[in-house]
C-alpha cells in the first residue's frame, strides 16, 4: 500500500467524496480483524463528535429565524444535505421516502418477472408504472392496491392519491396467467369462500364475507374477487350482464374487465380488488382495506 492510495483526491463534488471514502473502506476491509476494529471504533468516535457538534449548531441556529432560513437554504446543497442526512439531522425528502417504499416491494415484484418505476411525485399525488410481467398482468390491480399503493401510503402518509400509469411494454409472455405476488403465501385473514366446484365457469357469484359484499368470477383455473360496488356511484353490479369477461353495471352501463377490475368506460377508475387463492379444491379470499 502506498501513500497515494490513502490520500483523498482534492475535489468538491459529492460523488467524488463518496468515491474516496468507499475506496478507503475497501482497503480497510482487507486488513486483519484487530486493525479493522480499531479503525471502525475510530470512525464511530469521530462520527459521534461530529453529530453532537452539528446538533448543537442547529439548535443554536433555530433560535434565530434569519439563521434558520439560511440553514434551510444551505441544506438544499446536495453535499450539505447528504452529510446532515448521514447524521439523521434532516428527515428524508418525500422523493427519497417514495423510492424507499417502492424498493420495499420490488423484490416481490421481481420474483415474478416484474417491476415498478416512479413516474412522478406531485404532492399529494404519486404516479407509478408497472414494468415487465406486471404490466398488463390480470392480477396487476391487486398488486397495485395490496402492494405498491399500500407501501407508499404506509411510508408517506401525506400522499393521498396513488395513480397507476398504464405501461407501454409488452414483456409479459402472451397467454400466461400471473398471480399477484401479494396474494401468494400471505399469512392470516384468509376467509373460506367455498369449493372451486361451486363456482361455475364465467359466471359472476355474489356473497358476503366479513360483512363486505363481494363478487367472484371464475375463468378456467383463475378466480378473481372484487367489491360488489360500481366505481361510478357504488351501486351493486352482481346482476350485470357478462359478455366475454366484461361485466356491465346494470344501473349506468359502466363496463369492467373481470380479470383486472379495470373500467373500460372510465379508465381512471376500477373495481376494488380482493386477494384470492386456491388451496387444494378450496377458494379463499382475503379482504383488502
Amino acid at each position: 500500500m502506498n501513500a497515494h492510495e490513502l490520500t483523498p483526491t482534492l475535489r468538491d463534488d459529492l460523488a467524488g467524496f463518496i468515491g474516496d471514502i468507499e475506496r478507503l473502506e475497501s482497503i480497510v476491509a482487507t486488513w486483519e480483524e484487530e486493525p479493522r476494529s480499531v479503525v471502525a471504533a475510530h470512525k464511530l468516535a469521530i462520527e459521534a463528535l461530529n453529530s453532537e457538534a452539528f446538533r448543537r449548531l442547529i439548535r443554536a441556529l433555530k433560535a434565530d429565524p434569519a439563521a434558520l432560513a439560511a440553514m434551510k437554504s444551505a441544506a438544499s446543497d446536495e453535499l450539505v444535505y447528504a452529510v446532515l442526512r448521514r447524521y439523521n439531522l434532516l428527515k428524508a425528502s418525500l422523493h427519497e421516502r417514495v423510492e424507499q417504499a417502492l424498493d420495499s416491494v420490488r423484490p416481490m415484484l421481481k420474483s415474478h418477472g416484474g417491476d415498478v418505476e416512479l413516474v412522478g411525485v406531485r404532492p399529494p399525488k404519486v404516479e407509478v408504472r408497472f414494468k415487465g410481467a406486471c404490466d398488463g398482468c390480470p392480477a396487476s390491480t391487486l398488486t397495485f392496491h395490496a402492494g405498491v399503493k399500500k407501501a407508499l401510503q404506509d411510508v408517506c402518509p401525506e400522499i393521498t392519491e396513488v395513480v397507476q400509469i398504464k405501461g407501454l411494454s409488452a414483456d409479459a409472455e402472451s397467454g400466461v396467467r400471473f398471480i399477484s405476488p401479494f396474494a401468494l403465501n400471505a399469512e392470516g385473514n384468509w376467509i373460506p369462500a367455498g369449493m372451486l366446484s361451486e363456482f361455475p365457469d364465467r359466471i359472476v357469484r355474489s356473497m358476503s364475507l366479513e360483512n363486505r359484499k363481494v363478487i367472484l368470477y371464475r375463468d378456467g383455473a383463475s378466480i378473481t374477487c372484487f367489491e360488489n360496488a360500481c366505481a361510478h356511484l357504488g351501486f351493486p353490479i352482481h346482476d350485470g350482464e357478462v359478455e366475454g369477461g366484461i361485466i356491465i353495471c346494470p344501473h349506468h352501463g359502466f363496463r369492467y374487465d373481470l380479470a383486472s377490475g379495470e373500467c373500460l368506460t372510465a379508465p381512471e377508475v376500477q373495481l376494488q380488488p380482493h386477494a384470492v387463492r386456491i388451496v387444494g379444491a378450496k377458494v379463499e379470499v382475503r379482504i383488502t382495506a
